[in-house]
């Protein structure tokens, strides 16, 4: 454990935070995504047990998301037809306001194109997270 840094962040992922540069993105995954497949490319961290929203707080404390960059995080919509309503939504909107982003410059993206984006993402975090849509992908900005 460190100083200052929240326990929740594994070695592993500390690491990739620290290697991302700037305009760099990571997925932060529900447990119903297909991380290792989307991952192929990418660097897949294991947070099996652990929530996207504890996990958002703390990758949040330590990096920025992209200041230059119109919509800096992405959440994968709901497909039509399905009458999902993603209560975890609040949770973000609520922990984004707690570290100085806002919620309004998410993207909604289609299921297959953030598949798309997440295949080209530096990393891919694997979560136990069990609601539904709970998906995030944030691109890291400039550390002032």
């Amino acid at each position: 454990m460190l100083k200052g840094i929240p326990a929740i962040l594994s070695p592993e992922l500390l690491k990739v935070l620290a290697e991302m540069g700037h305009g760099d993105e990571i997925v932060l995954a529900d447990g119903n995504f297909p991380a290792e497949s989307m991952g192929k490319d990418a660097i897949v961290v294991r947070a099996d047990g652990h929530s996207v929203p504890e996990l958002l707080d703390a990758v949040l404390t330590l990096m920025p998301l992209d200041q230059y960059t119109e919509k800096p995080a992405a959440l994968m919509e709901v497909v039509p037809g399905d009458d999902c309503k993603p209560t975890i939504w609040g949770e973000y909107r609520r922990l984004l306001a707690d570290h100085q982003e806002n919620f309004e410059n998410i993207e909604m993206m289609e299921r297959f194109a953030f598949y798309e984006r997440a295949r080209k993402a530096y990393a891919i975090v694997a979560t136990g997270e069990t609601a539904i849509y709970a998906n995030i992908l944030l691109k890291k900005g400039v550390v002032q």
